[in-house]
């Protein structure tokens, strides 16, 4: 697909936050408002994430698993869901939460921490959720090309035509103005869609034991999700089977492992010591002395960013700084350096 992405990454980023402040909020109003009416299928639509990421990557079995391997579970999250009536749902924290056979499902993605960016010719950057591998300084993806990019990441907007679906691309042109979609027509032959029986065990996960993520789910909704939570759905993930309820014990306890060693190398087990702070932004942080761990031995870039991203927001005081201090929080910690747009010309 060709499309205009140079200054844009909408599709990478929550860009809406700012959108909403220069016309006086009202769709984030309404989108508030609607997900604050619990019980009401009509009010909150079809399923509607427990999460307020607006366009949140969905992953492959697969890809978790290489992920995991990589040593970068701390840039994976899941995503549930509200049932859209009571035949799909289990009850875990007060939630309504669409199930399969009576299993949770959810899906699994690409954490999105708060960076300082300046997207669509803005003259001063503003703090906003972007993809843990967004470079914000050249709004470029740093494994773009890489065995970790995502199918669904290569993928887009052509998925989003083929279900005649509107494209981010389509939104920020609403938005902001300009032609970023420039081809229109999506391919007559499209891989990694997986819909329906397809997407179940291969991109779709259900867990096969709800009582163990009572606690989970409101942290879901919340943005507390601590790393065991996300390391508990990591492993289901990890452990499916495409096309079946069916989950590998050996691949279960391998994931388990796996997200939590990253995790313990990342020094991320100070988010259970109960030193909790509040945000900038009013959400709730938990830190203690245990994040002050040498870095190196973490086993990637990410965690260590992640939290120092996380720091800065929370420290920042009202201030952004430049998109181009993402040297001293990813590069310098191992990030992989992109090419600039010149070099793509």
């Amino acid at each position: 697909m060709e499309v205009n992405c140079e200054g844009c990454a909408g599709c990478c980023l929550n860009w809406r936050p700012f959108h909403d402040a220069e016309t006086d909020g009202t769709a984030r109003r309404h989108r508030r408002a609607r997900l604050d009416t619990d019980g009401d299928a009509d009010a909150v639509g079809s399923r509607a994430p427990l999460d307020d990421d607006t366009n949140f990557v969905a992953l492959t079995r697969d890809e978790v698993r290489g992920f995991l391997e990589a040593g970068m579970a701390p840039a994976l999250t899941p995503r549930f869901w509200r049932a859209r009536d009571a035949g799909e749902s289990v009850e875990i924290d007060g939630y309504s939460v669409a199930a399969v056979a009576g299993r949770p499902v959810f899906f699994v993605g690409l954490r999105k921490p708060p960076k300082p960016v300046d997207p669509f010719d803005r003259e001063e950057p503003a703090w906003l959720p972007a993809c843990v591998f967004l470079d914000p300084e050249t709004l470029q993806c740093r494994i773009h090309g890489d065995e970790q990019f995502p199918d669904e990441c290569g993928s887009y907007p052509a998925h989003n035509l083929a279900l005649e679906q509107e494209t981010e691309c389509e939104r920020v042109e609403a938005a902001f103005e300009g032609q970023r979609l420039i081809e229109d027509d999506a391919p007559a032959a499209l891989d990694g869609l997986l819909l329906g029986t397809q997407a179940l065990g291969a991109k779709l996960f259900a867990h096969p034991r709800p009582e163990t993520l009572e606690g989970v789910i409101d942290r879901t909704a919340t943005g507390e999700l601590t790393s065991e939570d996300r390391a508990e759905c990591l492993a289901v993930a990890a452990a499916s089977s495409p096309g079946t309820l069916v989950t590998s014990d050996y691949h279960y306890e391998w994931g388990k492992a796996r997200a939590l060693e990253t995790a313990s190398a990342d020094g991320n087990p100070a988010e259970e010591s109960g030193d909790k702070r509040s945000s900038a932004d009013g959400s709730d942080d938990k830190r203690s002395s245990a994040d002050e761990v040498d870095e190196s031995r973490a086993e990637s870039w990410v965690g260590p960013a992640i939290r120092e991203w996380e720091r800065r927001r929370r420290d920042a005081d009202g201030t952004v700084p430049s998109p181009a201090v993402a040297a001293d929080v990813e590069t310098t910690r191992g990030a992989p350096e992109t090419p600039g747009w010149d070099a793509l010309e």
